[in-house]
């Protein structure tokens, strides 16, 4: 008889979560995350919070060593800190990086359905846009926002997906590597769809499962006009040098 093949090492997963005052939320996500996930590892990455998220996040570490915790010196933006987890995840050998909201409005019970996914994805997107996904207690002025450039961000970039703003996402390491990181120009919400851009270009295979955005269950919003505004500039800029072919793909090697 052939010798059994040899069975394969579960991938490593690294869950990131970027906080700004979420001292309320974070116990309870870490928590739930773990539960769903025991053999994956949580990356806080703090920046420097007023209301001492840090000092729990490092509370946490100290009691459960799957839980790592980066300190910033102060507010540096979502984009940055995502881009930290995804340089911790290349730089660590990890093989998935899953982004999530700090404040429980991508709910840690989709998780293992994101991981499924990844068999046949590189990139898998927890989407509101597609038949079963959805928000709950959601402004109308944000639902509009985020249609709309959701709408824009296909045409202009030619993204084959309906959620391309949404930040709960599990990437393939490999596809990072791939992506040339340091091409993304986008600091704030842009990020978001300008890494999406990248990783497509890179010959990601891009999926979605439905997901339901629900509101914050404590705390205050990060969400501001002026952000709105920059971030939609930064993809207006993309979209033209995307158009004008000065955007070239990077394929992922075979």
């Amino acid at each position: 008889m052939p010798p059994a093949d040899p069975v394969k090492a579960a991938p490593r997963v690294l869950v990131s979560v970027a906080t700004y005052n979420e001292r309320e939320n974070l116990p309870a996500l870490a928590r739930e995350v773990l539960g769903l996930l025991p053999a994956a590892d949580v990356l806080v990455i703090d920046d420097n919070s007023p209301d001492g998220t840090g000092a729990v996040a490092d509370e946490l570490a100290a009691a459960d060593p799957r839980l790592r915790v980066l300190h910033r010196p102060g507010k540096l933006g979502l984009g940055t800190a995502i881009l930290t987890a995804m340089r911790y995840a290349i730089e660590h050998g990890y093989d998935y990086l899953v982004n999530m909201d700090a404040d429980f409005s991508h709910h840690p019970r989709y998780l293992p359905a994101m991981l499924a996914g990844m068999r046949r994805h590189d990139v898998m997107i927890g989407s509101r846009y597609v038949p079963g996904g959805g928000t709950r207690n959601w402004p109308w002025p944000r639902r509009l926002l985020s249609r709309c450039v959701n709408l824009f961000v296909r045409l202009a970039l030619r993204l084959p997906v309906r959620d391309a703003s949404g930040a709960f996402r599990c990437y393939r390491v490999s596809t990072l590597r791939a992506a040339q990181l340091d091409r993304v120009r986008s600091r704030g919400y842009s990020f978001q769809q300008e890494v999406l851009f990248r990783c497509h270009q890179a010959g990601a295979r891009i999926g979605e499962f439905p997901i339901v955005f629900e509101n914050r269950k404590a705390g205050a919003s990060k969400v501001n006009l002026g952000e709105s505004v920059r971030s939609l500039s930064m993809l207006g800029w993309l979209g033209v040098r995307a158009t004008l072919g000065l955007e070239r793909p990077q394929r992922m090697a075979a």
